[in-house]
């Protein structure tokens, strides 16, 4: 999982109090902190921490959670939408057209699930 700021600042923090309670010196400090700095996942904080006691950094406890950021920008009922119910509806949308028109707008009737599907398909990749 990657870090947010907040909890690369968190880690940063734990680092000194664990300076103040004397068991990280200052240059073994300042090699930590820019490994924190530049870690991106969580997973390159567990080395930094492995050997030292509580406190811990938040992202590195057990069962504790990064606050929930949505993923979906503000258009998520069209999303959700077009992931869920797009392609089905514009296939039988063209089954109805294809029944009306008696055949003459074949092209409409397969063209239009088709860019349905693209279109989803377009969506999900973002």
């Amino acid at each position: 999982m990657r870090l947010s700021d907040d909890e690369r600042q968190d880690a940063l923090d734990v680092l000194e109090e664990h300076v103040r309670s004397g068991r990280l010196d200052i240059d073994e400090y300042g090699t930590r902190s820019a490994k924190v700095t530049a870690a991106k996942r969580v997973s390159e904080l567990v080395p930094l921490f492995d050997d030292l006691p509580s406190p811990r950094p938040s992202a590195l406890l057990n069962g504790a959670t990064a606050p929930q950021v949505p993923v979906m920008s503000g258009d998520s009922a069209l999303v959700t939408f077009l992931q869920r119910g797009a392609v089905p509806i514009a296939i039988v949308l063209a089954i109805v057209v294809l029944i009306l028109s008696r055949g003459r707008l074949l092209i409409v009737s397969v063209a239009l699930p088709l860019v349905i599907a693209m279109l989803a398909g377009a969506r999900r990749r973002r």
